[in-house]
C-alpha cells in the first residue's frame, strides 16, 4: 500500500512537468521545456542541438504518456501521474531513467558550452531555473548533482538522480 504522504510528495513533483500550470501534462509541456532551455543557452531550435532536444522531449513525452495516460486523451492528470507513472515506476527507477535519458542527454548537450561532455554546476543550475525551479533550489540541486565534486555534472550523475527524484519520495 502506498502511503498518502508518498502520494502527496510525488504529486508535488507533478508541477515540474506541468510547465503551463493547466493541471495536466501534455506534449506542449515538453516542448515548452525544450524551448525555455534553448532560449536560456541561446541555441537555435533548428540547430543540431535544438533538434536533438526537441526529439528528446518528444521521446520523453511518449514514454510518459505510454505509462501514465490511462484514458488515452493525450494528457496526464495529477491523479494519472501519481497512480499511473509513479506507482508503476517506484520499484524500477531505471525504467524512468531510460524514458528521460534522451531529453536529459540533449539538455546536457545544449548546456555543455565547452563541449567536454559535462556541464558546470552553474550551468546545471541555469538548466533547472529555465525549467521553472527556484534559484535557491536550483543551486542546491546542482551542487548535490556534482557527486564527485569536480565542478561538473555529467549524464552519469544526472540521469539516476532525476529518476530517483521522481520515483522515490524522500
Amino acid at each position: 500500500m502506498v502511503s498518502s504522504e508518498y502520494e502527496r510528495r510525488i504529486a508535488a513533483r507533478f508541477a515540474v512537468f506541468d510547465q503551463d500550470g493547466n493541471d495536466y501534462i501534455d506534449r506542449a509541456d515538453f516542448s515548452t521545456a525544450a524551448k525555455a532551455l534553448l532560449a536560456e543557452f541561446g541555441t537555435a531550435a533548428r540547430s543540431d542541438k535544438g533538434q536533438e532536444l526537441y526529439a528528446g522531449a518528444e521521446a520523453f513525452w511518449q514514454g510518459m504518456a505510454g505509462i501514465a495516460d490511462r484514458d488515452g486523451d493525450q494528457r496526464i492528470t495529477r491523479e494519472e501521474f501519481v497512480n499511473g507513472a509513479v506507482k508503476r515506476l517506484r520499484d524500477t527507477p531505471d525504467r524512468f531513467a531510460e524514458i528521460a535519458r534522451p531529453f536529459l542527454h540533449a539538455a546536457l548537450a545544449v548546456a555543455d558550452t565547452d563541449g567536454d561532455g559535462a556541464v558546470t554546476v552553474a550551468d546545471t543550475a541555469r538548466v533547472l531555473r529555465s525549467l521553472g525551479v527556484s534559484e535557491e533550489i536550483a543551486r542546491f540541486a546542482a551542487d548535490a548533482l556534482d557527486t564527485d565534486s569536480d565542478g561538473k555534472v555529467g549524464e552519469g550523475e544526472i540521469v539516476p538522480a532525476f529518476a530517483r527524484y521522481f520515483t522515490v519520495p524522500e
